[in-house]
């Protein structure tokens, strides 16, 4: 087709969650709670963190982090999800489906790189512990931080880049409640092959290759506690599962989705539910709850 003549789509059409207007009511309710509770779980560990002086250490500084890109990860399209219930025409301006593409994979692609950087303080703390001051210090952890914003505006320019350009003269309807690449490049007035293809290999590297690191890292320091004292061993554990728990509620979703990215399953809906909402509220109970230093800093900010 000629890209030089068509016109543009104005919006998009999102079918959202279900067509029940029962359903649609109660997840009103619930789905308004459950991001009311998102952003406060996340902003008590964010707020704990700062205040207290004994977790200003390279492990919950970057658990605050990923409470702050849990936050946006579950605001970027829960509120209009949230805001769609109420409305049988559940539409979005293109340049607000571009924007939800960006913000998706900035967050998540932060929040990988940013666990891969949680697994490996917890590997040089539990594997060389006698080094972890002079390896893991404030700057690195810093630096390690900044990489992971930085490194997922970078993978999701790179995504957009052969995203924003496409023609997109019609059909507008996006079979999800927000926009992701895997439904809308599909709607595109061309072949898409080249640009399925660039997604599957952007979005495939990065998540392998978190995948991939995050395996190692959990494998070594799995065979690292094993000659630790009973004590030692249990605490490293402790922490270790909360990590895997956290790592498998996050990849397990996208490993699915993006598996079969331009195959619709009803399933894919539920999973990106999963992603957005249930993840980010899963995540800072799994870490207070497991963690005495967390909970003891949140009693002090209490008081």
């Amino acid at each position: 087709m000629d890209q030089g003549n068509y016109s543009r789509v104005a919006e998009f059409v999102l079918l959202g969650l279900c067509s029940s207007w029962k359903l649609q009511y109660f997840f009103f309710v619930l789905f308004n709670f459950l991001y009311i509770a998102i952003v406060l779980g996340n902003l008590l560990i964010v707020l704990t963190v700062i205040s207290e002086p004994a977790l200003h250490t390279p492990m919950y500084i970057m658990l605050g982090n990923l409470s702050v890109l849990d936050i946006f990860l579950a605001t970027y399209a829960t509120p209009k999800m949230i805001h769609d219930f109420l409305y049988e025409s559940k539409t979005i301006s293109f340049e607000g489906c571009m924007a939800q593409i960006f913000l998706l994979h900035v967050f998540a692609g932060g929040e990988m790189v940013l666990l891969v950087a949680m697994a490996y303080d917890r590997y040089v703390a539990i594997c060389k512990p006698l080094h972890y001051t002079t390896i893991m210090n404030l700057y690195k952890c810093t630096g390690l931080v900044i990489g992971s914003w930085v490194i997922g505006i970078m993978h999701s320019l790179s995504q957009l880049a052969f995203t924003i350009n496409l023609p997109f003269c019609g059909p507008n309807i996006v079979d999800s409640y927000y926009c992701d690449l895997t439904v809308v490049i599909k709607l595109a007035c061309t072949d898409t092959y080249v640009p399925e293809l660039l997604m599957l290999l952007d979005s495939g590297l990065m998540g392998v290759t978190s995948f991939l690191l995050l395996l190692i890292s959990y494998t070594v320091i799995l065979i690292t506690v094993q000659h630790h004292s009973s004590v030692g061993r249990a605490k490293a554990r402790s922490i270790l599962t909360a990590h895997v728990t956290v790592v498998t509620l996050f990849f397990g979703p996208c490993i699915f989705i993006y598996a079969w990215p331009f195959s619709n399953f009803p399933v894919d809906k539920v999973l990106s539910v999963f992603s957005t909402v249930f993840t980010p509220i899963l995540n800072p109970i799994i870490y207070t709850l497991r963690n005495k230093e967390v909970k003891s800093a949140m009693h002090k900010l209490k008081t």
